[in-house]
């Protein structure tokens, strides 16, 4: 098993020292070691749940939806059905924000174009 310091870990996965601190306090990142002198110590598997964290942080998942898919995961194979729906239902939303965005995107393309029209 691999260890890593706090700040090895929040290196590896983008976030920062007082991020991994909150996420450890409110129960959304739990069991994280700690060396004889105290000091936390990441492992791989903390470092797989931060990879997830980052990817539906950045997506726009609710922490409280967070923390539901964690505890759920802890809880065992027997929630699979309700962590799937959790990540349908969320994916759906990321969808209509895309959908969302391109159109912005568009718009502000259409409105580059008039003014390179210009001159």
């Amino acid at each position: 098993m691999t260890g890593y310091a706090p700040s090895e870990a929040a290196r590896r996965s983008g976030f920062s020292l007082d991020t991994l601190r909150y996420y450890e306090k409110i129960g959304l990142l739990s069991g994280v070691g700690r060396t004889s002198a105290g000091r936390r110590v990441f492992t791989d598997e903390d470092l797989g749940w931060l990879t997830l964290f980052r990817c539906l942080r950045d997506t726009g998942m609710p922490i409280a939806e967070m923390c539901r898919y964690a505890e759920l995961a802890r809880a065992g194979d027997h929630t699979t059905g309700e962590r799937r729906a959790l990540l349908v239902r969320h994916a759906e939303r990321v969808e209509d924000q895309m959908r969302l965005l391109q159109r912005q995107y568009d718009h502000l393309r259409e409105k580059i174009r008039f003014y390179d029209t210009l001159g």
